[in-house]
């Protein structure tokens, strides 16, 4: 069963990601820090996380992206942006942090789907 970690400060849009994800075979992982998400990536090691950008604490999206993609236990794990910074400029350091795809909120649940098929492949 794949594994996908859900990273993002407001609870409403981790369960609502949940949701998005429950009619397929995944197991979920939420965090809502990036502290919070690198410990549990590199515990569970995840397939796939859904990192928002903008969130409290000392260790936002883009941050933890970098630091996952330099830690060898969670470097080939595949990110995907889910944020509402929708600048080219956004996206362009988003991509360049190590994030595999860029989304932006509000998303359309059934793109969500498209895109995490797409991920994992």
């Amino acid at each position: 069963m794949k594994k996908i970690l859900i990273v993002d400060d407001q609870l409403e849009v981790r369960e609502l990601v949940e949701v998005t994800l429950k009619a397929e075979d995944y197991k979920i992982l939420k965090a809502e820090s990036g502290e919070e998400a690198l410990e549990i990536a590199k515990a569970e090691k995840p397939d796939l996380i859904i990192m928002d950008i903008m969130m409290p604490g000392a260790i936002d999206g883009i941050e933890a992206t970098r630091l996952l993609r330099k830690n060898p236990a969670t470097k080939d794990s595949r990110i995907i942006m889910l944020t509402g910074k929708g600048q080219e400029q956004d996206k362009q350091i988003g991509l360049e942090a190590g994030a595999d795809d860029y989304f932006i909120k509000p998303f359309s649940p059934l793109k969500l789907i498209q895109k995490v098929e797409e991920a994992l492949g």
